[in-house]
């Protein structure tokens, strides 16, 4: 983009219509052309028209354009502190804000641990501009016959769906890890490195359900053998299955993206690192046709944007 014109020794420059500060407003929170004209219903050249007019009115730039989106420059930090207040007041107390204030919920449905730590985080600027979530946790196979049954508009799915009555799409990859706390790591590594399963055979294990899919897929894909353990806790919920092992009640095997930060800290300790560990794939899924919710493709949209960096 061309430099902006400088302020002419003649005056200050003309103000600018509201339109083009509630236009701005929207770019500004959702941080993309695209985002914002979804939330306004208005197409992305008008979006792209408006900001240029304004940019040209105000003889400053105001977005510095990025691969994916946009990021404010300061001016723009400045003109949102003074405009954000009044133009939500103004929209507020006329009841003409935008499109999306007037906008069904958006029922989201998935993992809950994949729900909690990546999926929801992602969504909070859009939030703040007015989406409306309805959020349901819960096992794959079930959310997706409630998907069928129209209970739910997006589904994050462990698994791609069966039959064509359902649109997936890949969303992001999760990698598996064998871990537990440095304590018994330790204590693994002096009895049988070369063997971590016999080494592990006394080592109580934390799983996510009783007959332990994730682990007995760890076994079969790194071991070449069937996991001849019982579970000594089992907690349908990731992040209880984490929280029991970083304290040290024993050893599991978690998706990478959940235990990275007790990882990086040493709380946790890897207890294998094969060249080739087990990956799953997660889809997010939707019924085939165009949902009259506006809001279903914003989410949507952002959520496998989202997911490139999971």
């Amino acid at each position: 983009m061309r430099p902006l014109d400088p302020l002419g020794a003649g005056g200050a420059p003309p103000q600018p219509d509201l339109n083009l500060l509630r236009t701005f407003l929207a770019v500004y929170r959702s941080g993309s052309f695209t985002a914002a004209a979804q939330l306004l219903g208005l197409s992305q050249p008008t979006v792209t028209t408006q900001i240029r007019s304004l940019e040209r009115q105000t003889r400053r730039e105001l977005f510095e354009r990025l691969p994916r989106g946009v990021a404010p420059t300061a001016v723009a930090d400045e003109l949102a502190a003074r405009v954000a207040g009044p133009l939500d007041a103004l929209a507020e107390a006329t009841g003409h804000g935008p499109r999306e204030s007037r906008a069904e919920p958006v029922h989201l449905a998935g993992p809950a641990e994949l729900l909690s730590t990546r999926a929801l985080p992602a969504l909070a600027p859009l939030v703040t501009e007015g989406v409306r979530l309805r959020v349901t946790t819960g096992l794959t196979e079930p959310l997706l016959d409630e998907l069928r049954a129209g209970r739910h508009d997006l589904v994050i799915a462990t698994t791609r769906p069966r039959g064509r009555t359902l649109s997936a799409v890949p969303l992001t990859d999760e990698e598996f890890v064998l871990v537990a706390a440095p304590a018994w790591a330790d204590r693994v590594a002096r009895r049988r490195a070369d063997d971590v399963p016999a080494a592990l055979h006394d080592v109580p294990l934390i799983a996510y359900a009783e007959d332990l899919p994730i682990v007995r897929r760890y076994w079969r894909h790194v071991f070449g053998r069937r996991l001849n353990c019982r579970a000594a806790v089992s907690a349908p919920d990731l992040r209880a299955v984490l929280a029991l092992v970083t304290a040290g009640a024993g050893f599991s095997v978690l998706p990478r993206y959940l235990c990275a930060a007790d990882l990086a800290s040493g709380a946790l300790v890897l207890l294998d690192a094969p060249a080739d560990a087990p990956i799953n794939t997660g889809f997010l899924v939707r019924r085939p046709g165009t949902s009259d919710n506006p809001h279903v493709t914003l989410v949507r949209d952002r959520l496998l944007e989202a997911g490139r960096t999971w």
